[in-house]
């Protein structure tokens, strides 16, 4: 382990080694292998580090088969590098595995509920946790009894034992190796086989804060974030908090109260405006049926509109056929570079509008279907819409000749 060196010092940002390979992998990725680092590989649920090499970006950190390859942008043209460790990354990933841990011990010791997963992103961390529920008190206690371990500055320290002596910690779960075992203890709390980088006091992890959690998969997944994650959660939140305060002319404890009341103002007016859009199709309805054409087949009513919902023109052709038996409607719109269709008639009439409809379809390339009464589809919009109206009207009348 002695060419880990991110493992006898996590704090280490610089350092020198010589090159021993530079290669490409089987996917064409330029990496090096050195004869020693601080470049932390991802691995245990923790991200690799970032930083440079002579200069030259270093994007990705893998441990392959034993060999810890450090990815890079271009050739590095020297025997011996100085590394450089992008220190804002590395301690924000000891921040947050080191909150994990503190956050998943008090979950299990308080409240017997284990952690069965963890994962560090780029902005928050999640832990997905043994059981089916969690309740606002569960949560809102954990997190303050965290932030309690943090507060209280308890040293995090490093063992590493074999396998009889690990047997004879009380570890959170059996280790996965059998030799090399490491063991990251934080004082009069928890035993943890962990290959992750950590702090060296808990008060390094900085506030915890519980952000959200879910069922997922049977149990929980819950989100937090640490240290100056949880700072920038704060500020960000604030910003929103002050920005609301603003809008809404309002002091911080009355916005919930302001934001229902305009919740309930919307929702009335959506019913009011409703109300007002039924009944202006009723009106455009009567004004469509007083200028329906007549065939030999029933009242024909075609129109081709733009930027029209579906839905309302279903509504309009349901409530045509329904004033007249004798209605056909055929309504095309023209949404973006998309056409749409439907066709409708009353019960009286005795064409096949499913027939119809997928006889004109193949003009704009289109798709649909339904019954003899109604029948709707859409296509490409190769045509104009008041093109595909004339083709339909056309299908119409030869079927009317024949």
């Amino acid at each position: 382990m002695n060419h880990k060196l991110f493992y006898a010092d996590p704090y280490l940002q610089t350092f020198t080694a010589q090159i021993t390979k530079q290669a490409r992998d089987k996917d064409d990725n330029l990496y090096v292998a050195l004869t020693q680092t601080a470049f932390y590989p991802t691995g245990g649920g923790q991200p690799h580090d970032t930083g440079q090499l002579n200069q030259i970006p270093v994007i990705n950190v893998e441990e392959i088969d034993g060999e810890i390859r450090h990815y890079i942008t271009e050739e590095i043209h020297a025997d011996e590098v100085t590394g450089y460790v992008s220190w804002k990354r590395r301690f924000d990933h000891m921040q947050q595995h080191a909150g994990q841990h503190i956050l998943s011990a008090i979950f299990w010791d308080h409240f017997n509920i284990p952690t069965i997963g963890f994962h560090l992103g780029r902005e928050i961390v999640t832990i997905d946790l043994e059981t089916s529920d969690l309740s606002i008190e569960i949560a809102e206690e954990a997190v303050n009894l965290a932030n309690q371990i943090v507060f209280e500055n308890r040293p995090i320290t490093v063992q590493w034992v074999n396998l009889e002596e690990a047997k004879q910690l009380p570890l959170r779960k059996e280790p996965t190796v059998t030799e090399n075992i490491r063991v990251v203890i934080i004082e009069n709390l928890d035993f943890n086989g962990c290959g992750g980088t950590h702090p060296k006091q808990t008060g390094e992890v900085g506030p915890i804060q519980i952000v959200n959690w879910e069922r997922y998969k049977g149990n929980i997944r819950l989100t937090f974030v640490c240290g100056w994650r949880t700072i920038e959660l704060m500020q960000r939140n604030q910003f929103l908090v002050k920005d609301a305060m603003q809008q809404l002319h309002s002091k911080e404890s009355d916005i919930p109260n302001k934001i229902m009341q305009l919740l309930s103002t919307q929702k009335e007016n959506e019913k009011a405006l409703q109300a007002a859009n039924e009944k202006l199709i009723l009106v455009e309805a009567n004004e469509l049926l007083q200028q329906a054409e007549e065939t030999s087949f029933g009242k024909r009513i075609a129109v081709s509109f733009t930027d029209r919902s579906m839905h309302e023109l279903a509504k309009l052709a349901a409530i045509l056929t329904e004033k007249d038996d004798h209605a056909i409607t055929f309504f095309v719109t023209q949404n973006g570079e998309n056409l749409q269709c439907i066709c409708a008639c009353g019960p009286a009439v005795k064409l096949n509008m499913n027939t119809l409809l997928k006889t004109a379809l193949p003009l704009i390339e289109g798709k649909g279907g339904g019954n003899q009464k109604s029948a709707r589809g859409g296509g490409k919009a190769t045509v104009t819409g008041e093109a595909f109206l004339s083709h339909l009207i056309h299908i119409q009348k030869e079927t009317q000749e024949a």
